[in-house]
């Protein structure tokens, strides 16, 4: 038997790691609603105007729980981003 020793934070990191990675793969449910931060990650813009012009457009829908919280429906994202896909000749 091989024994394996590692400090505490190594430890931890490696541990942080799996679990990350086991969110990853699971591929399952995903949150339907989700943060600012979120939806441009998923429609590729770096800027918050960008997105609030979107929302604003009425292209993405969204919700507002609270003054300062917006979320964004992930699916009306997936929409619109499948509605502006360009076929390949």
């Amino acid at each position: 038997m091989e024994i394996i020793c590692l400090e505490e934070a190594a430890f931890y990191k490696l541990v942080e790691q799996v679990v990350e990675r086991l969110k990853g793969s699971q591929g399952g449910k995903k949150d339907k609603w989700i943060s600012d931060e979120e939806a441009m990650e998923l429609l590729n813009i770096k800027s918050k105007t960008t997105l609030q012009k979107l929302r604003d457009e009425g292209k993405i829908r969204f919700s507002q729980p609270q003054k300062k919280i917006i979320l964004y429906d992930r699916d009306s994202i997936d929409e619109y981003l499948e509605k502006n896909a360009r076929n390949t000749f």
